[in-house]
């Protein structure tokens, strides 16, 4: 399986390594989801994520485990280390490496700050993909807000606000799913979602060519799916 230029994948791979030069824990995350890499499986997740990204094939499981044992290589990350370590993993458009990256994060949450969430917005608007946006949405945007002091919480709630109202259709999709575990858990804040949610689905828009196709109005209509099974008194 060829890349876009013609280079055999595994040829692009090294040109990629070869250009950006890696930490120590972030060259092991690489070469162990090689290592898991199976071209059968490269070519069923392009069909079903699109030719945007590149990818090694490598199994949602085999990621997980990949960061759990580079967290247990190096329990000496600081907070510092672990939002380098997740851009030096994002910066490669190869959807594992970026699937790792939201994956270290969610399992260091408890260290993010809303200063974070400058970072995170940046992994958003490059992502274009359900797959990444939406994990990063709940389980790292949502769980990170949800941890933070009051004074912090105001600060975040105020980039939502932001996030909502911005022309990215990805952006807003995020804003939208990430209060979605606090809200099954019996908890978050109903009445705000409600708001954004009311705020994105206006009178329908004429389709321009750079349409986002809806994905913001889809993600009020996976909350409302999702609270309709586990918090059916709640009224949208």
């Amino acid at each position: 399986m060829s890349s876009a230029d013609g280079l055999p994948r595994n040829q692009e791979r090294r040109s990629m390594r070869k250009n950006s030069p890696m930490t120590d824990a972030g060259d092991f995350i690489d070469l162990a989801l090689q290592r898991e890499s199976s071209w059968t499986r490269a070519e069923e997740a392009e069909a079903r994520h699109g030719s945007d990204h590149g990818y090694y094939g490598a199994s949602v499981g085999a990621v997980r485990g990949t960061v759990r044992d580079a967290l247990r290589r190096h329990p000496e990350l600081t907070h510092d280390d672990i939002t380098a370590l997740s851009s030096e993993l994002w910066e490669i458009p190869v959807f594992e490496r970026r699937l790792a990256a939201v994956v270290l994060l969610q399992s260091s949450v408890r260290m993010l700050t809303n200063t974070d969430l400058t970072r995170i917005e940046g992994f958003v608007r490059s992502a274009q993909l359900t797959a990444l946006v939406d994990p990063l949405a709940i389980d790292v945007v949502g769980p990170l807000i949800a941890g933070l002091d009051v004074l912090g919480r105001v600060r975040a709630d105020s980039v939502l606000d932001r996030w909502v109202r911005d022309p990215d259709g990805w952006l807003r999709r995020a804003a939208l799913l990430c209060p979605l575990r606090e809200l099954r858990a019996g908890a978050g804040d109903w009445s705000r979602f409600v708001r954004h949610a009311r705020s994105v689905l206006p009178e329908p828009r004429p389709t321009m060519p750079d349409d986002d196709g809806g994905i913001d109005a889809e993600a009020v209509s996976l909350v409302l799916t999702d609270m309709a099974r586990h918090r059916p008194e709640l009224v949208f």
